[in-house]
């Protein structure tokens, strides 16, 4: 028995996994966190569902044990966030993954289930993947570091004023790891 309320996580290792249902609510929850500002890969709202299915369709593709992974948090039966963990099979790397896309639809925010699905990456990467290490690169100016310093991660490095959001307001990209 779900308690109701608590995420459900989930993970999608190959596209022939992914429904088309799966797929739409993917995109929504893309949707409606890119128009409400979230550093989740779209920095110009408004995007629409045509743009980011486009991207969703790229990602969904790339699907893979080895390579690319979605992890998924629903609530009864509803996406309430997703991820995308991705690494390169070059030997010189393959040992690290680099984490993509994370966020939490605007309905489901506040309640913990972005640090459930970090928390539970940790284990697939680590368990499932054979990663060693895990890499992403932040939006500077929201708070993110916080984020993600809490769960563990540690900021190794910014690239200033990288991220040209609007004229006059540039943002660090904030890069950070996590040993596993």
């Amino acid at each position: 028995m779900v308690d109701e309320g608590v995420p459900v996580l989930s993970q999608i290792t190959g596209e022939n996994e992914m429904s088309s249902e799966l797929r739409r609510e993917l995109v929504d929850c893309w949707v409606v966190v890119s128009n409400a500002g979230g550093a989740a890969g779209f920095p110009f709202p408004p995007v629409t569902f045509d743009e980011v299915a486009a991207v969703a369709d790229r990602i969904i593709s790339g699907l893979d044990p080895r390579r690319s992974r979605l992890l998924l948090a629903t609530v009864d039966g509803v996406l309430a966030g997703w991820l995308n963990v991705r690494r390169d099979l070059n030997p010189l790397v393959a040992h690290w993954g680099t984490v993509h896309h994370v966020q939490t639809h605007t309905a489901f925010r506040r309640r913990g289930f972005g640090a459930a699905l970090m928390n539970r990456l940790k284990d697939v990467a680590r368990d499932e993947m054979g990663l060693e290490q895990l890499h992403l690169a932040a939006r500077g100016g929201v708070g993110l570091e916080h984020f993600y310093g809490g769960l563990g991660w540690k900021e190794i490095g910014r690239w200033p004023g990288a991220l040209r959001i609007a004229p006059g307001d540039d943002r660090d990209e904030i890069l950070m790891a996590l040993a596993l």
